[in-house]
């Protein structure tokens, strides 16, 4: 019997299945082993579905907050109250591209002018953007077809509307963590798991542990791999004058020369120089 993992509480792993959701353990093989299973695992189960026997080879894993798996990761940004930094949101497009997420900016209270700023911030990074509009519905089918056949979780900053555009995609989905709350009687401790629900056709990971944005909790990335998490500067790669050029104060360097040209947005290029100088400082043992 196969599934994947909804929820963990307290050693018990609730598992959807093609018979419904069964309640689970885990092997104690996988405590041996250092593995603690996760919210989006996918698992095999024992014959009577009351233990979880295998977990399949995950395409990636988050520790904080726990889920695995991950496809498609919304960026949740506010035009104003609070205002963007384009430091902190490349820094989360980063980790998503590291492990290998989509990353998706989603920009609440477009219709500010403040919008036509970021839209150019972004325009030649390849990273999809969308601009929600709750009056007209602007927005909402974009994001509705990014979550459809995916596992997705949404992340950041208090204030830029992230439950308001939650409950316009899927008022079901407030319903239903309401009610599993007061079923389980967590209290504070729900605001520590990840749980999973089906909307939209695909699957949205309720993910407390990125409501607060704080990129390094994701992942750090080591400096020789940040470029590679910026799409934009890839057409450029096997380009630049030397083997292994940081493409930041080389002569004869390609990303540069694209950033002369206005190939590459000078924001996005300013946060990969600031998030380079921050991981060359790490020690060894943080990475």
């Amino acid at each position: 019997m196969e599934g994947y993992i909804t929820k963990g509480i307290g050693g018990f792993y609730y598992v959807r299945t093609e018979d419904g959701v069964k309640e689970c353990k885990a092997r104690g093989i996988f405590r041996k082993r250092g593995i603690t299973p996760v919210a989006g695992d996918n698992v095999i189960l024992s014959n009577d579905g009351t233990m979880i026997d295998e977990i399949k080879p995950r395409r990636n894993v988050f520790v904080r907050p726990p889920v695995a798996n991950l496809d498609v990761l919304f960026i949740v940004a506010s035009t104003t109250q609070p205002s963007p930094s384009t430091l902190i949101l490349d820094e989360l497009i980063s980790s998503a591209v590291y492990k290998e997420v989509q990353p998706v900016l989603v920009i609440t209270k477009a219709d500010l002018t403040q919008a036509d700023t970021l839209k150019e911030d972004y325009r030649l990074s390849t990273i999809p953007l969308i601009c929600l509009n709750y009056e007209t519905g602007e927005g909402l089918d974009e994001v509705r077809a990014q979550i459809k056949g995916n596992l997705c979780a949404f992340c950041g900053n208090s204030g830029v509307g992230k439950s308001t555009l939650l409950n316009a995609i899927a008022p079901e989905l407030k319903r239903e963590t309401g009610q599993i709350s007061q079923k389980l009687g967590r209290g504070r401790h729900t605001t520590r798991e990840a749980e999973i629900f089906e909307v939209c056709g695909g699957r949205i990971a309720d993910t407390p542990g990125f409501a607060s944005i704080d990129a390094q909790k994701i992942c750090r990335i080591p400096k020789e791999d940040l470029q590679h998490t910026f799409p934009e500067f890839e057409p450029y790669f096997g380009q630049c004058r030397f083997t292994g050029c940081s493409h930041r104060t080389e002569k004869g360097c390609a990303v540069r020369a694209a950033l002369e040209d206005g190939k590459i947005s000078p924001t996005r290029y300013q946060s990969y120089l600031t998030m380079y100088e921050e991981a060359s400082q790490w020690k060894e043992w943080e990475q």
